[in-house]
């Protein structure tokens, strides 16, 4: 599984606190992941071609350790994207393994023993777990207190840059509907999945929308949008 929240240098959020920010790739019709999702197909049927965009860059190849990779439209939006990321949170299904209890041998995540996020992630679960110190500076911390909590530790944890809501669908779900997100960029690939799982609430009242940029990539279009109340004070209409 990737997470397009690796590396980042960049500058850190405004005075106030971190902005939270996520992204997620999605089909014409709406889905982040394809139908029959599985701990062998993490993002269903037909959700790999989701991310062909992404895994294709240079940039992302090398956040990742790989080699080779080409530059176009999409490089820029990419780094902008996950520059001045100091704290990631995602839900127990992004992190991976079997539902329920940890078990014996618990699961240590999709990314191998160096996993490219090189700063706190925490991981939102119904299941307590001990700390997971991993290499190049990653530690996965396990909460059990719901996404607002860790949020608010993830906030603290950031060392002043913005916070990283890395998925799943439903994690990016709640973000919006609970107001705790400020901004995505939204990578809309031309694909149909038919049905899966969506990163949008379905009860949208009072949650206003702005884009404020739009990239023709290749193989996807990024919009850049960001979020708050309607009627608010941040700006939004």
């Amino acid at each position: 599984m990737w997470n397009a929240w690796a590396g980042g240098g960049g500058s850190g959020p405004g005075p106030d606190r971190p902005r939270v920010r996520c992204q997620a790739s999605v089909s014409l019709d709406g889905y982040m992941a394809g139908p029959n999702q599985s701990p062998e197909d993490p993002l269903g049927v037909g959700g790999e071609g989701l991310h062909e965009w992404v895994v294709a860059l240079t940039e992302w190849r090398g956040q990742h350790g790989l080699e080779g990779g080409e530059v176009n439209e999409s490089t820029e939006v990419l780094k902008t994207a996950t520059a001045g990321i100091g704290a990631t949170v995602m839900g127990r299904n992004m992190f991976g393994g079997h539902p329920g209890d940890w078990g014996d041998g618990p699961w240590r995540g999709w990314w191998g023993d160096d996993p490219p996020f090189h700063h706190p992630v925490f991981v939102v679960t119904h299941h307590a777990r001990e700390p997971l110190e991993m290499e190049g500076g990653t530690t996965f911390e396990f909460v059990t207190d719901g996404l607002a909590s860790a949020t608010d530790r993830a906030r603290r944890a950031a060392d002043g840059k913005d916070v990283a809501i890395g998925g799943g669908a439903e994690t990016i779900r709640e973000a919006i509907a609970s107001g705790l997100l400020d901004e995505m960029w939204l990578h809309v690939v031309p694909v149909l999945l038919g049905a899966g799982e969506r990163p949008f609430p379905e009860e949208a009242a009072g949650i206003a929308v702005e884009q404020r940029a739009a990239v023709i990539g290749r193989g996807a279009v990024h919009l850049n949008l960001h979020f708050g109340l309607a009627g608010g004070d941040d700006g939004l209409m």
